[in-house]
């Protein structure tokens, strides 16, 4: 793995720094409204852009990744939902594997599908652990998965599969209560998966608020995702991420 994006990563980590992400559904975005999104995330000092969703029905992908890299030098991660969602434009993917369900497939199956074309890609891979925590409502990420999530109130389940993950050698631990979820993940989960890893913790679902983006990042997240709630209200990139920013460095 070269010292791309996981170093940034890990060495923000290290000196306490928080990164926020906004994360590009290329089934819901044109040009127009990506210019928007990428002028906005300029702005607000975004970190990173994740690229992906649960579906991808759209050819828009390889698309949708080069218009970033043309038009801003904010890194581009890819989030794939499904082995096909590959660009070799990008700069990252994020190699996500279901830890937290018991479907086979999506815990090493798909992975062997897409090993070749992955490896071929020349991004730089980065092994995720990818658990998903029950928002209260049923997400196209559980119902595609077709897994149950972990519960929301069982902190105990997600410490223990958080440090399998990597310890089985996960590089990231990503921990989502899906798109649109009515409740995110709390900051007592937050807090105890994060004293308990030492890989960076990114945290997604259901952040609405730039207050529960700020109290995420105290809790312990490393990186705070936010895709549903700036789809609807773009202008949410700029106090979304200056709530991540605004957290002391070293919390």
């Amino acid at each position: 793995m070269n010292k791309g994006i996981y170093h940034s990563l890990t060495e923000r980590k290290q000196q306490g720094k928080k990164s926020f992400a906004v994360l590009i559904d290329p089934d819901k975005v044109n040009d127009t409204s990506i210019e928007q999104l990428i002028t906005l995330a300029v702005g607000a000092k975004v970190d990173y852009f994740l690229v992906g969703g649960s579906l991808v029905i759209s050819n828009y992908l390889d698309e949708c990744v080069k218009f970033i890299k043309r038009n801003c030098n904010i890194p581009v991660i890819l989030f794939p939902g499904s082995p096909n969602q590959v660009s070799k434009y990008a700069d990252a993917l994020l190699y996500l594997s279901l830890i937290s369900g018991r479907n086979a497939d999506l815990l090493i199956g798909q992975h062997v599908i897409s090993a070749s074309v992955v490896k071929q890609s020349g991004l730089e891979i980065m092994p995720t652990g990818y658990m998903v925590i029950d928002g209260g409502a049923p997400t196209t990420v559980s119902y595609i998965s077709n897994a149950t999530p972990l519960p929301a109130d069982k902190n105990e389940i997600a410490i223990c599969t958080a440090m399998a993950g990597e310890m089985l050698g996960m590089k990231l631990i990503y921990m989502d209560a899906g798109s649109g979820a009515k409740r995110p993940i709390t900051e007592s989960m937050i807090q105890k998966v994060s004293s308990c890893i030492d890989v960076p913790l990114i945290i997604g679902g259901g952040i609405t608020h730039p207050e529960k983006a700020y109290l995420n990042c105290k809790a312990g997240a490393d990186v705070i995702v936010v895709g549903n709630a700036i789809e609807k209200d773009a202008n949410l990139i700029k106090e979304m991420a200056a709530a991540v920013h605004s957290v002391p460095v070293g919390v």
